[in-house]
């Protein structure tokens, strides 16, 4: 069937292509990788044939263990088992080994025509070209590509030289099977973003799996495609303006609200820190979710709902249905209190804002305020600092200091810089009208004029240029150049 010839084909390319990259960016030589997994062939068969069938058992119960966390994902919604009186626990024993559950679980491993939701698969990576290694951990290597077409994006791969990869070959002496185990959780990865989509959750191109039946030597070999984006970066991110650290912190609260009531019920991310966090045009998401858990922390008592920080302990109470309420959900907040909105919202926020952001700072360090709480008082902050009511304070007057000439832009310039600023030559600030750039201009000794060019930020409010002086104006449609009274210059040259 040709549509099975170019689906093995593409799968063929496919491992071929992924292993040169591992070659090339993260292996030294062919011939040691070659020679590692020969030494493991050759442990096998010298291995004693009674240990190796142990060793072969419990690798098997660690993989049906695996694929146990994910057959539960992988259920559509259905209330109509809550209805019934079914819990979720009851569901999931119901179900784990329905005929069904094992055609989704072969949909996800093998990337079967029937469940082809994803736009891209397989054939989609046929004459990818590696750009770069942008990530790697334990279990997950992350590369960089571009596809026929010019279309760019992420390919997360099992980490063939990780700890994880290497501590199970070191275990089972079964290199294939090791493979097979730590794809699960890049298989319950490809689960999660398909149930867990929201705009600051990365977005899932598709993935690419072994065809049925492991032809083509390549069982086991998962490669998810995402969307392409920009590791976080912290220190670049804390000499940022203030707009652009708060956009940040105000994207994590909208995941953390969605994450509490998402189609799995409140999901905790286990493995909290900036590094599984990326930017796409300058829109944060969440890139690792393998982490993540769904499940609520049962107790007997408050003393079993205890969240434990490296300063800090909190106790929450233990339901009377025996369930931890609301610990994924507060487990969420601080972890974003003190990885987030401790370096990147107080340091240089407008005056107006100062003590609503001390606010947000106390209830969510204080896990006083509950999810619903903390985005509303972010939104607050951004409806404020969207409309200027924050600046109700600035008198009218003083944009009466200045002339402006629109139409007009300047040439000499004579750039001071300031900080943080949009531009490293010079200082250029977001600002909601010309009065407040008047106000900001008022404040710098060095002064005496700015220029309002109509670029916009995120949030909407202007760009403004402020300048020491300038030889002449320019003409340019998009702009207007206030200059202050004192300083105006005698004869604009057009």
């Amino acid at each position: 069937m040709p549509g099975m010839g170019n689906s093995l084909r593409a799968a063929a390319l496919l491992a071929f292509v992924v292993l040169s990259i591992l070659v090339s960016l993260l292996i030294s030589s062919v011939q040691q990788f070659g020679a590692r997994i020969s030494h493991f062939s050759n442990a096998t068969v010298a291995g004693d044939e009674e240990e190796l069938a142990s060793l072969r058992g419990a690798l098997i119960y660690q993989l049906n263990e695996r694929r146990k966390e994910i057959i539960p994902l992988l259920l559509p919604d259905d209330d109509d088992d809550d209805e019934n009186g079914l819990s979720g626990e009851s569901r999931r024993d119901k179900t784990i080994d329905s005929t069904l559950d094992y055609s989704l679980w072969n949909e996800i491993s093998y990337g079967s025509r029937k469940a082809q939701l994803d736009e891209m698969d397989c054939d989609s990576l046929v004459d990818m070209q590696a750009v770069e290694v942008l990530g790697s951990g334990y279990t997950k290597l992350v590369v960089k590509v571009n596809l026929a077409g010019g279309r760019h994006v992420a390919l997360k791969l099992v980490n063939e030289k990780g700890i994880d990869m290497g501590k199970c070959v070191e275990d089972f002496k079964d290199p294939r099977g090791c493979r097979e185990l730590v794809a699960f959780k890049l298989k319950k990865e490809i689960v999660l973003l398909q149930r867990l989509k929201h705009p600051n959750v990365i977005k899932l191109k598709g993935h690419c799996a072994g065809d049925a039946g492991g032809r083509g030597g390549h069982e086991g070999r998962v490669t998810v495609i995402l969307e392409q984006g920009n590791p976080l970066q912290m220190i670049q991110l804390l000499q940022s303006p203030w707009e652009d650290r708060f956009r940040v912190c105000l994207d994590l609260v909208r995941l953390l609200h969605f994450l509490s009531q998402s189609p799995l019920g409140s999901v905790a991310l286990l493995d909290f820190q900036p590094r599984q966090f990326v930017t796409v045009s300058g829109q944060l998401k969440l890139t690792d979710l393998d982490d993540a858990s769904a499940e609520e922390t049962s107790c007997q008592t408050d003393a079993d709902c205890t969240l434990q920080f490296p300063h800090r302990n909190f106790t929450l109470p233990c339901s009377a249905r025996g369930v931890c309420d609301g610990l994924n959900e507060k487990r969420n907040i601080y972890n974003a209190y003190r990885y987030f909105f401790t370096y990147l919202l107080p340091h240089q926020a407008p005056p107006g804002f100062t003590h609503l952001v001390d606010h947000i700072m106390n209830s969510t360090g204080e896990l006083k305020a509950n999810i619903n709480q903390t985005l509303e008082a972010f939104e607050h902050i951004l409806l404020l600092y969207k409309s200027g009511l924050h600046l109700d304070n600035l008198p009218p007057s003083i944009i009466r200091d200045y002339t402006v000439m629109r139409g007009m832009g300047t040439s000499g310039n004579a750039e001071y810089r300031c900080w943080p600023s949009y531009s490293q030559q010079g200082c250029v600030l977001s600002v909601h009208s010309a009065k407040e750039a008047a106000h900001i201009c008022n404040s710098h000794s060095q002064c005496n004029s700015f220029t309002l060019t109509g670029q916009k930020t995120w949030t909407g409010r202007l760009l403004a240029s402020f300048r020491s002086s300038f030889s002449h104006l320019v003409p340019d449609g998009m702009s207007e150049v206030y200059v202050k009274k004192t300083k105006a210059p005698e004869t604009p040259t057009v």
